[in-house]
């Protein structure tokens, strides 16, 4: 009973009935217009005063309600409209305006029903209820017993004025079930003819896989970005707190390391940041190539107190600047992991050969120190760049020696990238 009652009355049965109230106020200057033509052909001046003409007249507007509603606004207005008041789910419906003949179609049959139902339940709503309540208080105001209520002599019985509060209430239950049968029909045909087309879910999916994969590359910018600078950071403040009192010099100089990679870390986090809420990040920083700022790079890792020997075997001013960038970051997390994993000096070697940049970190395993907390995910972020740009990548003990080789082709690969080969190896940052 309590669910029933709830199917009626219920908060989603009161907002669909809304929405139809909203379709019989829509239909009402296409009720108007058929009065018009009504009229004339059966030489009534007033439609209004006959039902049978009424009805008429809102047969003949609803054709010309689904010609107006190819206008583009209709369906994103609809959907609106359905999604607000019918409870439906909003991937189910289209946002955007009809462009294909079938969308006009689905949209004008669409807004038919609704104009349709809506006209019937919004005449019901105006006329039901008072009818209703004549019959509930029939039995105490005799006034209202000479209207023409029922057929003649039926009200002088004494259990037609008993059963007439019945009759009054199951009218008022009538109207509430045919306004949530209603409401129920129209919220089921929703998505099949507001719902978009197979070619409107792909170019959604489409838009959601590019976004996902923005923001996949901003967290793999905010991982080696933030993660080198907070590797470097700490073992420059460490260095910096043992040597307080025995080299200031030195303690000068970690400090003004760290003072730099603070500030740029943070342009590039603003950088990054902008991106994720603007969609672009006008007047920041650019981000770092290795022409840019290799050197700074490399000055700041041996500030940490990380010995650091590096071989440039090409121009990185003749790099194309999508490669450059990347390389950058791969050996940014090269060198981070060196400062967590490493106490030994390490090598960097960039070179080109045969159309390939390659690029090796490498250092000795002898020397390891125990890896800090955290961390796991950089090897794989420069995976993810490799395979982007259709490079390889190996990474782990190679003799006594932990290597990082990377080679990346320095022209656009003219097909997706495959998946990484060889898989990395276990226990790397």
């Amino acid at each position: 009973m309590t669910r029933a009652l709830w199917l009626l009355f219920g908060g989603r049965a009161r907002r669909r009935w809304i929405h139809l109230i909203l379709g019989g106020a829509l239909a009402m200057p296409y009720v108007l217009v058929g009065s018009l033509i009504v009229g004339p052909l059966t030489g009534v001046d007033d439609v209004f005063r006959s039902l049978p003409l009424q009805l008429g007249s809102f047969a003949v507007g609803l054709p010309i309600a689904a010609v107006t509603s190819l206008f583009p606004l209709t369906r994103p207005l609809e959907s609106a409209a359905v999604r607000a008041l019918c409870g439906i789910d909003a991937d189910s419906l289209a946002h955007g305006p009809a462009r294909t003949r079938a969308e006009r179609a689905r949209t004008a049959a669409w807004f038919t029903l609704h104009l349709g139902f809506g006209g019937i339940l919004a005449g019901m709503s105006l006329a039901v209820p008072p009818f209703a309540v004549v019959l509930i208080v029939l039995p105490l105001f005799a006034g209202l017993r000479p209207r023409p209520l029922a057929p003649p002599h039926v009200l002088d019985h004494v259990w037609a004025l008993a059963l007439s509060p019945v009759a009054g209430l199951a009218t008022l239950l009538a109207l509430a079930a045919c306004a949530a049968g209603c409401g129920a029909l129209l919220a089921r045909w929703a998505p099949a003819l507001l719902g978009p087309t197979p070619e409107d879910r792909l170019a959604a999916a489409e838009a959601r896989a590019a976004d996902l994969a923005v923001r996949n590359r901003l967290a793999r910018e905010l991982h080696d970005s933030v993660g080198h600078a907070l590797s470097a950071v700490t073992l420059q403040a460490s260095a910096a707190r043992r040597l307080l009192d025995s080299d200031p010099e030195f303690v000068r100089e970690a400090l003004a390391a760290i003072e730099e990679t603070t500030r740029r870390t943070v342009g590039e986090l603003d950088a990054v940041l902008g991106v994720l809420r603007d969609g672009d990040a006008p007047g920041t920083a650019p981000a770092p190539t290795l022409e840019s700022d290799l050197d700074g790079l490399l000055r700041r890792t041996r500030a940490a107190g990380q010995p650091v020997t590096a071989t440039v075997g090409t121009d990185p001013a003749a790099l194309p600047p999508l490669v450059s960038r990347e390389a950058y970051r791969i050996v940014q997390e090269g060198l981070s992991n060196a400062l967590k994993h490493a106490g030994s000096p390490v090598a960097v070697r960039i070179t080109t050969d045969a159309g390939h940049l390659e690029i090796a970190v490498e250092n000795p395993l002898g020397a390891a120190r125990a890896p800090r907390p955290g961390g796991g995910h950089g090897l794989r972020g420069i995976a993810d760049r490799v395979r982007l740009l259709g490079g390889t990548v190996r990474a782990g003990p190679s003799e006594d020696s932990w290597r990082l080789a990377v080679r990346l082709p320095l022209t656009t690969p003219t097909t997706p990238p495959g998946p990484l080969t060889p898989p990395l190896s276990k226990g790397s940052a």
